[in-house]
């Protein structure tokens, strides 16, 4: 089983960025080879959050794809369908606390440890991201999307 990072999710659905033609043939390969590809809850708040953000919102650095509520809804019907969605489960803030903890991690950092929480609760190993440098010091084993 394999984890999908959001901003997998994110360069799905934009066909015109260079990253989309990756994201979507990496997940073809695994799809091809008969991998379980999931996603956690955090995974369609995030999407939201960046989905309907308009282009050029704060914080920098962080544009939005300027979605409305429609088509955001859209996406993650279309993700939930593709992908596995396996629920939170009890011990996530424990997992979670643990890792920001042992791992001194601070701001928005959190995020993302709190998805390797999650993957740590079910078991998942693998992590499918373009933000390898984010993960590379967590107990995670990062699948690059140009080489799945």
């Amino acid at each position: 089983m394999i984890l999908l990072d959001t901003n997998l999710l994110t360069r799905m659905t934009r066909s015109q960025e260079a990253q989309a033609v990756t994201a979507r043939a990496a997940i073809q390969t695994l799809l091809g080879r008969r991998e379980l590809l999931a996603l956690v809850p955090q995974n369609l708040y995030e999407f939201w959050v960046v989905a309907t953000r308009p282009p050029g919102a704060p914080p920098a650095g962080s544009n939005g794809l300027g979605m409305t509520p429609a088509q955001a809804g859209h996406w993650l019907r279309f993700f939930q369908r593709r992908f596995t969605l396996l629920p939170d489960r009890e011990e996530l803030s424990r997992l979670w606390q643990s890792l920001v903890e042992s791992y001194g991690v601070t701001g928005f950092r959190a995020h993302d440890v709190r998805l390797v929480a999650a993957m740590q609760s079910y078991g998942i190993a693998r992590l499918l991201t373009f933000n390898i440098a984010h993960f590379r010091s967590l107990p995670v084993t990062i699948l690059d999307p140009a080489s799945p």
